[in-house]
């Protein structure tokens, strides 16, 4: 951001008095610009003893397995975004259990949540970000070819409380270590 969405004047970055973090501060009109974490918000469909997947059609991560999820809107609350992008990329219904993991990535300024839902019908489809919708066994998950680490923590983390026979909530960090890479 190189301009004030306020007054289109340019900003400068600095640390507004009584903040600690770097900021866009307008030099025009002093409005000061908050960048915040955006929020995916999904479900973990479960129809008996398998889970709904949906294979990329998109990018990041076209042709990789996905839990259905994706970016709340405004005026929406997590779990009716929850629903929604399980509609919108698996084509189905699912009623909301309960929160099941918050995962936090701040290297790419998200937060990824999951809900535990059960598929209200076994009907589901392939909406326009899928290439394909499958239900999965835990001994069928194609584990080398899931999309995303916070897919995957959660995955591994439903299928070990199920064993359990307990299910808890999560609250995870995926921190990226810049000397891995």
């Amino acid at each position: 951001m190189k301009y004030c969405s306020n007054c289109g004047h340019a900003l400068e970055f600095k640390i507004p008095a009584g903040d600690n973090r770097l900021r866009g501060v307008c030099q025009q009109c002093d409005f000061i610009h908050y960048v915040n974490p955006k929020i995916v918000a999904g479900t973990i469909p479960i129809w008996g003893d398998s889970v709904l997947l949906c294979k990329r059609a998109i990018e990041p991560r076209k042709g990789y397995w996905t839990l259905p999820a994706g970016f709340m809107e405004m005026q929406e609350t997590a779990s009716e975004a929850a629903m929604r992008e399980t509609w919108e990329e698996a084509e189905a219904r699912v009623a909301i259990k309960n929160l099941y993991s918050m995962i936090s990535v701040p290297h790419i300024g998200q937060v990824h949540i999951f809900f535990m839902a059960e598929l209200v019908e076994e009907n589901f489809g392939v909406g326009e970000e899928s290439l394909e919708t499958k239900l999965f066994a835990e001994r069928e998950i194609p584990w080398d070819e899931i999309a995303f680490p916070t897919v995957l923590k959660t995955l591994r983390l439903f299928f070990a409380d199920r064993k359990e026979g307990t299910f808890q909530m999560h609250i995870h960090d995926i921190i990226y270590d810049k000397q891995k890479y």
